[in-house]
């Protein structure tokens, strides 16, 4: 089996399918949660070796991750101990402006220039956070990644970033900015992203 980290052909065929899953479940407006990451994180690491199994589908803090720390070059990811406090605060926000934008956008109707504005502004946030927390000991800019696409094609948008491999560009620097608690340069990078297909 292929190692959870490596760009393995197994890795490249979880997201797909997690991409496609994420697809057809647009009509169905799901409330979006910790558990949605958790239930993503299982599919994306099926078949793929981690360190320990207990990483698999679990937060850091949680049992078998009690001390578990990561890094993003010289950033560290939120401590251990917070993680499920931040988390909650995510979910709420994620959730309080989900709920907020499906009453003005039902599905089925066109999304107008604010509500794409909106739309992207959330993916770029949820990003952002995620990155942020880094709750998982591994995967996180993955599922990061699938909190951005989630959001859009949620409101009849693409799913613009890539999964795999990394977006390139400037994606680097705005996941160092995203651990500085500074959200906006994420959205406004998926904003470049949609606006290459005219749609911003």
């Amino acid at each position: 089996m292929a190692d959870w980290d490596a760009d393995s052909p197994q890795l490249r065929t979880n997201l797909a399918r997690l991409g496609a899953s994420i697809q057809r479940g647009t009509s169905k407006r799901e409330t979006p949660s910790r558990e949605t990451a958790r239930k993503w994180h299982r599919k994306m690491m099926a078949g793929l070796t981690a360190p320990l199994a207990a990483y698999v589908g679990r937060y850091r803090g949680e049992v078998g991750l009690e001390n578990a720390r990561v890094f993003i070059g010289t950033s560290e990811g939120s401590p251990p101990g917070v993680i499920n406090h931040e988390l909650a605060e995510f979910e709420r926000k994620l959730q309080a402006v989900v709920a907020a934008l499906d009453r003005r956008y039902p599905v089925g109707e066109d999304i107008d220039i604010d509500g794409v504005a909106a739309v992207t502004d959330l993916a770029g946030w949820a990003h952002a956070e995620w990155v942020r927390i880094h709750p998982f000991a591994n995967g996180n800019g993955r599922t990061a990644r699938l909190w951005a696409n989630f959001i859009l094609v949620r409101y009849g948008l693409p799913p613009v970033v890539r999964l795999r491999p990394r977006p390139r560009g400037d994606y680097q620097a705005v996941c160092v900015m995203a651990m500085e608690k500074r959200w906006l340069p994420t959205a406004n990078f998926i904003r470049r992203l949609l606006s290459q297909l005219n749609l911003t």
